[in-house]
């Protein structure tokens, strides 16, 4: 039979996909020798059974019970016990930290009876009338699905009878009080009284942390962040121990290093005589971890010493939560602490001159997202700007937006294209979607561990945190200032996450750092820790990469600039981008041609333009390979729209000012009309269908590179055929190609210029007749984004704007799969062809040019598929890079 339940001391740290993440690191912790509380852990599969199966499995109830009663041996008290009663915390805990998503119940084993017992033997009436006070809270919000707010009016009302807004204030008589209106609401939201079955109690707290694991927020959450949705979570029940029993108590949240910038130091919050979902909640401004020291040195000398144990056991950065109980530490949590991207970075390259891990495990720390986030523009200091106020800098970067008070108006706004500030006293788990639609966030409650700043660190949003001179009345949705004034909804703020100011209006940005160090500054500081970590992961990434990365550009300006980010060649200049405006009108008149005259006018006026094109592309790249991909625009784009021209001829008609021109225009444009031009006269049908026109661009191709050849220039030019479906289609352009470069003027020294002809792989028949395409093309270039709608039967235009939004939402897609890959269809279409090409060519080039190209788990996937190079826009090339490395480290590492 299958163990569902394991007490501490049974795991270890690399048991997270069997006890969760908190489960395992509670293990780890214990048998470290770490003060932490005794208890168990119910097992992430007890929780898949009881999803699947709608209630929990055979025998769970069984092995809970068997080790509640060894935790009651071991603490010598009862589960509830009228006298002296054992309370326990029930948390969730996913394989992958989900910082507020799911449930917790603390206290659990409360009730009319244990509560007098605790006051009794605890001496402090008023603590455990508080710790009953919040175990009706918790349980009703949590496991009976009261909304929260019901007992967030009753203690606001009870803080307002007392003349207090601080909850400490309120003594054990009005706790009592409190405790009865908790009841009270319980019986009338629930239809049930709160129950008093100690086992009760704990049973159902167990089945919301299951439950829990399916809630809107942890869905939105897992998609934000791609974990998987088949992981289920488990359930921690740890013996309390009480931070809220008096001034010499309290709770906190510790890093080994600042999450935020990375530096060595003391980093954390404590907040005296409070429980640890007050620290994360945000309900009280906390303390400075440093001022620990000064209230109670023992455990801070204690703590700072188990804090450099877990780094050093961890080898990383740590987040700790603890509780201190009447003097006495208790370790309630580490994992491996969520950081910016700054922070990921330098902590990466500190611990490898620590000795700690190596250059591959610090390449491996780090992610193309982090990178690409680190390259985001940061405000200009020199800017005029109106300071508001300055809060707690809890996540870098630099945001700005129009002022919005809750999370369905976030949404919204930015829905219709709007840059919005989410505004909060502090966030709960339900603000998630308005997180996630919003540049940043700013709380007037809460520190560097409230759920803001950890899940705006985890996301990359730029965050400021504890702004306490901010009145936030998010009812009225206006901030009052402490001088009288007020900002309303919809008013811009700049917020700064890097050092915690906020600003009234739009601040001007300039580029980061590291967008300076990869467009090739030269004023790469040497005490500028981050660009250092920076600049020394990625010539670590370069050197370990098989990956080459190149760029998709159209113009010589583009490869120059993709030069400086570390472009490797060009994957894709699409020549169809270089028709637009005013050369419009000579694609327009080649394709209406009805006579061999006039298409022969057209190509002869576009020749000299598509050779200056190329000239200027090729010395950008000297050098290095430049793939040109032949005419491939869907034919309506180069057409005039038949619905205004046909309402334009009736207009003139009825005018009598119709000419004969313009009719037989409108016949020639009904004549080409497609009702689906994707998939209509386009790529290798047009170049077949209309004569001379992929001579000509192939004339300019090899014609610049002959002459620029002739100059001493190297050059390296890719003739790449489009939406190719079958090798005659190739053979007989290919054919054309080889009578243009005999032409004289394409040869070098008496030789053709050198090239390669090769086609895109964008149609699924494409791949699976790799084998015959392979016979003729030198290379193949994966058409990643056409592949993706021609094998799905999807309109990536009409699509994205219609369901896909619904299929995320629902948890159909975990991602677009014009994003990230779809590897298990695309995907295989890529490895079939790649596999029968080569088998033809072995030495057949291959490469992607879709927008997957600087995708982090893409890339991934297309070095295992053995691809030679990407390619991606400019700016996505640092983040293939980096990619492309530990693609190498994950490889060696399984």
């Amino acid at each position: 039979m299958t163990k569902l339940v394991y007490s501490f001391g049974e795991g270890n740290k690399d048991q997270k996909d069997l006890l969760g993440g908190k489960g395992a690191n509670l293990a780890e912790m214990t048998n470290l020798g770490l003060p932490v509380p005794p208890g168990f852990t119910i097992t992430t599969e007890a929780c898949r059974a009881y999803l699947v199966d709608g209630h929990e499995p055979a025998g769970l109830a069984d092995e809970v019970t068997e080790h509640l009663v060894a935790l009651e041996k071991t603490m010598g008290k009862q589960l509830g016990q009228a006298d002296d009663p054992l309370l326990v915390s029930v948390r969730s805990g996913a394989k992958f930290s989900m910082p507020g998503m799911m449930e917790t119940v603390l206290n659990v084993g409360l009730n009319d009876a244990s509560v007098e017992g605790l006051s009794a033997q605890s001496g402090d009436a008023r603590f455990a009338w508080d710790s009953y006070r919040r175990l009706v809270q918790m349980f009703g919000a949590t496991v009976l699905d009261i909304e929260g707010e019901h007992f967030a009016e009753a203690l606001e009302q009870a803080k307002k009878a007392k003349g207090t807004t601080n909850d400490l204030d309120l003594d054990a008589d009005d706790l009592r009080a409190l405790v009865d209106a908790f009841k009270g609401l319980t019986r009338e939201h629930a239809g049930r009284d709160f129950p008093q079955d100690p086992r009760e109690q704990l049973d159902l707290a167990v089945r919301a942390v299951f439950d829990s694991w399916n809630s809107p927020r942890a869905n939105v959450y897992r998609r934000q962040e791609r974990i998987p949705a088949d992981l289920g979570t488990a359930v921690s029940v740890c013996s309390m121990v009480f931070g809220n029993l008096g001034m010499d108590s309290g709770t906190g949240v510790a890093f080994t290093r600042d999450p935020a910038s990375g530096a060595r130091g003391v980093y954390g919050d404590y907040l005296q005589n409070a429980q640890g979902e007050d620290v994360v909640a945000g309900i009280r401004n906390t303390l400075a971890l440093t001022e620990l020291e000064r209230i109670d040195k023992a455990s801070y000398d204690q703590l700072m010493e188990i804090m450099t144990t877990l780094e050093n056991h961890y080898r990383d950065l740590c987040d700790i939560e603890f509780t201190i109980e009447r003097g006495k530490l208790w370790m309630l949590q580490t994992r491996v602490g969520k950081r910016t991207a700054a922070a990921a970075f330098t902590v990466a390259c500190q611990l490898v001159d620590e000795g700690l891990i190596g250059m591959d495990e610090a390449l491996d720390r780090v992610s193309g997202a982090q990178l690409a986030n680190l390259m985001f523009p940061r405000f200009d200091r020199d800017a005029t700007k109106e300071l508001l106020t300055t809060g707690m800098n809890a996540s870098p970067g630099a945001a700005g937006g129009a002022a919005v008070f809750d999370s369905a108006t976030a949404v919204r706004r930015a829905k219709a294209g709007e840059k919005v500030i989410l505004v909060r006293r502090e966030t709960t788990p339900d603000d998630l979607d308005g997180m996630i639609a919003a540049q940043g966030v700013l709380t007037s409650r809460g520190g560097r561990t409230s759920h803001a700043a950890v899940v705006a660190r985890g996301m990359g949003k730029t965050a400021v945190c504890g702004a306490e001179e901010l009145e936030v009345d998010v009812r009225a949705k206006k901030i009052t200032l402490p001088d009288g004034r007020e900002v309303v909804e919809g008013d811009v703020l700049s917020i700064d996450g890097t050092n915690g100011e906020v600003y009234l209006g739009e601040v001007p940005v300039v580029a980061s750092p590291v967008m300076a160090y990869f467009e090739g500054s030269t004023g790469l500081a040497e005490n500028d820790d981050l660009v250092a970590a920076v600049d020394r992961i990625m010539r670590h990434a370069d050197s370990l990469r098989r990956l080459r990365v190149r760029v998709n550009a159209d113009t010589g300006e583009d490869c120059a600039t993709a030069r400086t980010f570390g472009a490797e060649g060009v994957g894709l200049c699409r020549t169809e981008h270089m028709f637009l405006g005013e050369r419009r009108e000579l694609v327009e008149t080649l394709v209406l041609a009805e006579t061999r005259d006039q298409r022969e006018e057209a190509l002869a006026a576009l020749l000299p333009l598509q050779i200056e094109d190329f000239t200027a592309i090729y010395r950008a790249m000297e050098g290095l390979p430049v793939t040109i991909r032949l005419l491939d625009p869907p034919l309506h784009e180069f057409l005039p729209d038949l619905t205004d021209l046909s309402v334009e001829v009736a207009l003139d008609r009825e005018r009598g000012e119709l000419t004969t021109e313009k009719e037989e225009l409108l016949a020639s444009v009904r004549r080409l009309h497609e009702q689906n031009p994707m998939l209509g006269l386009r790529g290798v049908r047009l170049g077949i269908a209309v004569p001379g026109l992929f001579a000509m661009q192939v004339r300019a191709i090899t014609r610049a590179a002959a002459a620029l050849a002739a100059e001493g220039v190297e050059v390296l030019p890719e003739i790449m055929v489009p939406l190719v479906g079958t090798v005659q289609e190739l053979q007989a352009v290919a054919a054309e190609i080889a009578e243009v470069v005999a032409e004289p003027e394409s040869h070098v020294n008496g030789a053709p210029v050198p090239h390669q002809v090769g086609t895109m792989i964008e149609l699924p028949r494409a791949a699976l007749v790799a084998a015959q395409i392979a016979e003729v093309a030198e290379f193949f270039s994966f058409g990643t984004n056409d592949l993706t709608q021609t094998t799905w039967g999807f309109s990536r235009d009409d699509v994205e704007s219609s369901f896909f939004s619904d299929y995320l939402e629902s948890g159909i897609f975990g991602v677009s799969p014009f994003e990230s890959l779809d590897v298990e269809g695309v995907g295989e279409l890529v490895e079939i062809a790649s596999w029968r090409g080569r088998e033809v060519r072995p030495g057949l080039k291959l490469g992607i040019c879709g927008e997957h190209g600087g995708d982090p788990d893409s890339v991934h996937f297309f070095h295992r598929a053995g691809l030679d190079y990407v390619s991606c826009s400019p700016f996505r090339i640092p983040v293939a890079r980096l990619e492309g490395g530990r693609a190498v480290v994950a490889d060696a590492t399984g």
